[in-house]
């Protein structure tokens, strides 16, 4: 094993599948490589609050002791849920997800205490998408780094095709300092070259970095016994529930989801780990999701899928991979009034485009660590 040190940075103990999936994969696949990998813990308080039993999200029930009293003692049944959740995900922290023993709450903290490599590499996820607290935070962009050292990005998302024009020039004074700069989407390609950028790579998400033997590996040989489509809906769109009852009806299909809001399933896992994840996904008769990981892993395996477009304006990481693959049918808007749905998607066709580009994100990682610059 070589004895160069890498350490990544991205959204850590977030409690979402695809978050810790993609964690893993850039871990495992920079370990493939021979490479001494580790993630910062890195657990700001704006990505540390998921499981505060005493958090009271609505204002008008904080405003006494006794509305505060009956929120909390109505919220207990639904928080003892989540802490199974909280549970799986810790499990396969754990085991899977090599981290460093300090947990560091901000930037200043990791510049003050910079933990050791040689190699620092920030993504993936939505690490730089400004409309959350990530995208503004220095940490992300691998402020903290000593100049000396090599610092890569490997498929960070900006999530959206446009940035604020009041967050350009942090973005622009932040990006300018890492050496090989990568993103996932097309369109943050765009937004960086806007801003005056021209050496940008266009890679994949580090969950394909990993074949689909890995995953299997890992995945959970809990299965659902009857063939089912797997629902996986952040946003609870009504004209999903639509979808799937139709669906469902129509090909004698049980219900299953992972999302903690859908009430319509017949079997509702949400408080179950990535390891599930994968092998609801490895095992559907068919997906549908707004997830990006979603999307990714139903590739991985080669299931048919439709992803929806979300309500947020955080579409282009799903359209992006469509639209690579020449699958776009498989996208449908938010509000649509389909029920009927007959595109097959032709994997003898999608499996070269999607190996092509998988080797050449795998070639920039390669490249980069040992050459330091593309």
């Amino acid at each position: 094993m070589s004895t160069l040190k890498i350490k990544t940075i991205t959204c850590h103990n977030v409690y979402n599948h695809g978050a810790s999936l993609q964690e893993y994969a850039l871990l495992k696949y920079l370990k493939q490589l021979g490479y001494q990998a580790e993630t910062i813990s890195y657990n700001p308080d704006y990505l540390s609050n998921h499981y505060n039993f005493l958090a009271v999200s609505n204002p008008k029930f904080d405003k006494n002791f006794f509305l505060r009293s009956i929120y909390l003692l109505l919220k207990i049944p639904s928080r003892l849920l989540s802490l199974r959740r909280k549970y799986s995900f810790d499990k396969f922290s754990k085991k899977y997800i090599s981290s460093t023993k300090k947990s560091y709450l901000s930037n200043q903290e990791l510049k003050d205490n910079t933990p050791e490599a040689d190699v620092y590499i920030c993504g993936s996820d939505q690490i730089w998408n400004s409309f959350f607290q990530n995208g503004k935070d220095p940490a992300f962009y691998l402020d903290f780094v000593p100049d000396d050292k090599l610092k890569i990005s490997y498929a960070a998302s900006f999530a959206t095709e446009n940035i604020e024009e009041n967050i350009k020039p942090f973005v622009t004074k932040k990006v300018k300092r890492i050496d090989a700069v990568s993103v996932r989407e097309s369109s943050a390609v765009k937004i960086l070259k806007d801003l005056g950028f021209t050496n940008i790579k266009h890679v994949v998400d580090p969950v394909f970095l990993l074949n689909k033997e890995s995953w299997n590996n890992i995945s959970s040989q809990e299965k659902v016994k009857k063939p089912y489509i797997l629902v996986y809906d952040a946003d609870n769109n009504p004209s999903i529930k639509n979808f799937v009852l139709e669906m469902s009806k129509n090909n004698n299909w049980e219900i299953v989801t992972i999302s903690n809001r859908i009430s319509y399933a017949d079997k509702n896992l949400s408080y179950k780990g990535p390891n599930i994840f994968l092998s609801l996904i490895k095992e559907a008769s068919f997906v549908v999701s707004n997830s990006f990981h979603a999307v990714a892993f139903s590739l991985i395996f080669e299931k048919q899928f439709v992803v929806f477009n979300r309500a947020e304006q955080i579409n282009t990481r799903m359209k992006d991979i469509v639209d690579i693959l020449d699958i776009n049918e498989t996208i449908l808007p938010y509000n649509t009034t389909q029920d009927k749905y007959n595109y097959i998607i032709n994997y003898d066709k999608v499996r070269p485009i999607l190996q092509k580009h998988i080797k050449e994100s795998k070639q920039f990682l390669i490249d980069t660590i040992q050459k330091g610059k593309i």
